[in-house]
């Protein structure tokens, strides 16, 4: 039998959700400066001799690498969240992120130490995977475990505006930065300053962190001894099949931000087109606004549709929609257009990316919720954005037609969509299963 998880106070929970909302932002801004300085000038700085475009096909896949490295990430913190508890593995991914995005920032070029350069580069974007496959699992468990009855989605969607706020941060430090330094001086100089900013936004988020509660599921389980002792081995041979669909749900979302948000619009408009640099980050700046607006609004939709699966519908179905759209409003070269264009497009990219943190939670049970989240959504990553702008890169400069890349992002909806009605949307059931701990407080002690 089931019966609902106590809650803490309601604005406790509201407390938590903050917390968690504004630590992400940190760790997600730490990712996506890498990604747009990627985008903008890390092929002349590190990648410079293997010519212009081999270098930005290289450049953008140090950004995909990482994402091989969140599986292992979100290995090891999930095993840690399930077994230790939530909070512990919030503060020590928020640690390691800012760490090395702290260290890029005071990385030699390629001109300065040769072939050290980007191996060096490489080695601290991989650190970045790491951590960043660890942490989006405690950080929307604890959000999620704290939420009030009813209200999973909507308390959810706050770690989950910390990525398109991050984004924000990250775009709009970068638009003041070139604009204050100019292309010249970027490039001599004032890149490094978005990445040393990390260690300042490193204490902050380390001290808001820890200031949250522990998940109330977890120390339930932990209460009642009911927490898995292999929670990777067991999730693997019982629930293999959910990981993978769960990952499918991501892909396509994923695919859609890191092609918009996270580089390669960016690259498209600047390189292709060679509209100004300054102009196109603020466009970004904006369209990670409406980003977070629509984000929070996918998962109120949630809490109020009863259903986390309708409003990813909804938004893929968008994201279909408009695949030519974005493209073609970029190509008029018109900042105005590249500003309605990527705007428009985050309103499916929230849609689909709101109600996450929710419907993961709930599609996996508690003793190895953790593990389950956490390499879901780190296998989604690599299957959707990983590569996805080196991809974009390769599709647009080998058909010579930006439209193939709008056929892509509209098969990676449909991929998701396919893996939506596969799974069952299991909105609103219990956070902890009672038969569970009932199981193993009965249990007999082991003999000595």
């Amino acid at each position: 039998m089931s019966s609902p998880v106590k809650v803490r106070p309601r604005n406790e929970g509201r407390r938590v959700a903050v917390a968690t909302m504004i630590g992400t932002t940190i760790e997600w801004y730490d990712f996506f400066i890498y990604a747009n300085t990627a985008a903008l000038v890390f092929a002349q700085l590190f990648f410079e001799p293997l010519g212009a475009q081999a270098a930005l096909l290289v450049s953008f896949a140090t950004v995909g690498i990482s994402f091989l490295f969140r599986p292992l990430g979100a290995i090891v913190a999930g095993h840690l969240g399930d077994r230790v508890g939530r909070r512990a593995m919030l503060v020590a991914t928020l640690v390691l992120m800012g760490a090395a995005t702290t260290l890029i920032g005071l990385l030699p070029t390629y001109e300065q130490a040769g072939l050290l350069a980007p191996i060096l580069l490489v080695l601290l974007r991989i650190l970045q995977g790491f951590s960043a496959g660890g942490e989006w699992g405690g950080a929307a468990l604890m959000a999620v475990e704290h939420a009030p009855e009813g209200k999973r989605g909507l308390y959810g969607s706050a770690p989950q505006l910390g990525v398109p706020i991050g984004m924000l941060l990250a775009s709009g430090v970068l638009a003041i930065t070139t604009a204050a330094f100019g292309l010249e001086g970027f490039l001599e100089v004032g890149w490094r300053i978005p990445f040393l900013l990390g260690v300042v936004l490193l204490v902050v988020g380390y001290f808001i962190r820890r200031s949250v509660e522990e998940s109330p599921v977890f120390l339930e389980l932990r209460e009642h001894k009911a927490r898995a002792k292999m929670p990777l081995v067991e999730l693997l041979r019982k629930h293999w099949w959910l990981v993978i669909l769960a990952a499918l749900t991501f892909a396509g979302n994923n695919a859609a931000g890191y092609m918009s948000t996270g580089g390669y619009v960016l690259s498209y408009a600047t390189t292709v087109h060679e509209m100004d640099r300054t102009a196109v980050l603020w466009c970004v700046t904006a369209a990670s606004a409406v980003w977070a607006m629509t984000t929070l609004l996918g998962g109120w939709l949630s809490d109020r549709w009863k259903s986390r699966r309708n409003v990813y519908l909804l938004g893929y179905a968008l994201q279909i929609l408009w695949a030519f759209p974005l493209f073609m409003l970029v190509d008029t070269q018109i900042v105005a257009m590249v500003l309605i264009s990527l705007c428009a497009w985050m309103l499916s990219t929230g849609l689909t990316y709101g109600p996450q943190a929710a419907y993961f939670a709930e599609i996996f049970p508690s003793h190895l919720r953790y593990s389950g989240v956490s390499l879901s959504y780190a296998l989604g990553a690599i299957l959707g954005g990983a590569f996805a702008p080196t991809i974009a890169t390769w599709l647009q400069q080998s058909t010579g037609w930006i439209g193939s890349v709008s056929i892509y992002l509209a098969l990676m909806a449909v991929v998701s969509i396919v893996a939506l009605l596969v799974i069952k949307d299991r909105w609103g059931r219990p956070l902890i299963e009672r038969d569970v701990v009932q199981a193993e407080a009965e249990a007999p002690a082991p003999v000595r």
